[in-house]
């Protein structure tokens, strides 16, 4: 009997972590689905995993306290006994007025790096021995354009993503030959995110973005999800590196 693969998907509820996960079930996987508050939207996308025949397993925890991450750790190997993938996707932003550099709130900032930028790295750690017992192991990290070029984000979050950009190709030269890491990197995604961050202008802003756009439109989690099965599933030798995702947005700008 072939023993059925099995994946890690932080912040994996909603958005891109919910893509991710259905992806996974699609492909075969057994998948961990973690989130941090949003647990009845976890159950959802768990029963939806099930459905496409993937066993899960829900986890609460903050990917930014040690202790939970390690604790996590330990019900997946107890439940898996390993993992072939892991998918980074947990992450945060803060609040701020663009250009104001007094309307940010500095526990923000501490906030947003401990869940982008640590958390990343503790979960990553932790899950190193089980990734070591899986097949072919990869690693892929949620980063983002802003983390490459500058734009009106708030001034945390892209930095922190500059710093998931720099830990990416870090961890691939640390963690290679035996697990490859690599990241998406995507532009103007349409959502409930881009909905809370942009706000009423939500619609003419992505509009604007669309148009801008070689593909004419902006990028959907399911998009990203994609690129993530590609980097898990083939590109053997690839790792260390950062695909943007934005249909072409950036290259035309």
């Amino acid at each position: 009997m072939t023993t059925r693969k099995k994946a890690l998907v932080t912040g994996g509820a909603t958005g891109i972590g919910r893509s991710a996960v259905l992806a996974l079930a699609k492909a075969g996987y057994d998948i961990a689905i973690n989130y941090g508050s949003s647990a009845a939207a976890a159950k959802t996308t768990a029963a939806e995993a099930e459905k496409l025949g993937a066993a899960t397993l829900c986890i609460q925890c903050d990917v930014s306290d040690e202790t939970a991450v390690r604790a996590m750790m330990k019900t997946i190997d107890e439940k898996f006994g390993h993992l072939d993938a892991l998918i980074n996707n947990a992450g945060t932003t803060a609040k701020w007025k663009v250009k104001d550099l007094e309307s940010l709130d500095l526990a923000e900032w501490d906030r947003t790096f401990a869940v982008n930028v640590r958390g990343l790295f503790q979960v990553t750690r932790a899950a190193v021995p089980l990734l070591k017992k899986g097949s072919n192991p990869s690693i892929v990290n949620t980063a983002s354009i802003v983390g490459l070029r500058p734009g009106p984000q708030p001034l945390p979050y892209a930095a922190s993503k500059a710093a998931v950009v720099n830990m990416t190709k870090t961890l691939a030269w640390n963690l290679g030959p035996e697990i490859r890491v690599n990241a998406v990197a995507p532009g103007w995604m349409e959502g409930d995110w881009m909905e809370r961050m942009l706000g009423e202008k939500y619609e003419d802003l992505m509009g604007k973005r669309a148009k801008a756009t070689p593909l004419k439109r902006c990028v959907t989690a399911d998009d990203v999800a994609e690129t993530m099965m590609n980097l898990l599933q083939s590109n053997r030798f690839v790792t260390g590196e950062i695909v943007v995702i934005d249909g072409g947005f950036t290259s035309s700008t």
